[in-house]
């Protein structure tokens, strides 16, 4: 027997096969797919399966579509806004601190000067 001959395939024979093979199968994970469609039309077109929910992602607009079928496999499709997460600035107390001594100082400052409201409180003039 020649190791030659392309009709031969050792491999094929199960002569280098792993013996655990049988013993040990890979787990048969299910393959995850996003499914691109255009517009609500193109929500409206896909087939599917009756009792059958699919999420689709709209390419012309930002927006998904839930698709869900019935018993009977009458399609309703739902359009739903997508918007990208913006994340959050973290504060900066220091600024706030700051912010708010000024803020302090401005209304201490103006109340030792208003001495006209005062006299109008206690029911004096302000002419006079």
């Amino acid at each position: 027997m020649s190791y030659f001959n392309p009709q031969y395939n050792p491999y094929q024979n199960g002569m280098y096969s792993n013996p655990y093979a049988a013993q040990y199968p890979r787990p048969n994970y299910p393959k995850y797919e996003i499914i691109h469609v255009n517009g609500e039309n193109g929500a409206k077109s896909l087939q599917m399966a009756e009792n059958s929910n699919a999420l689709l992602l709209d390419d012309t607009a930002p927006i998904v579509w839930l698709a869900q079928t019935d018993g009977a496999g009458y399609k309703t499709v739902t359009p739903y806004s997508i918007t990208p997460l913006q994340q959050e600035t973290p504060v900066d107390t220091r600024s706030l601190e700051k912010r708010i001594e000024a803020l302090e100082a401005k209304i201490n400052a103006k109340s030792d000067t208003t001495e006209s409201s005062s006299k109008l409180a206690d029911g004096g003039s302000a002419k006079g």
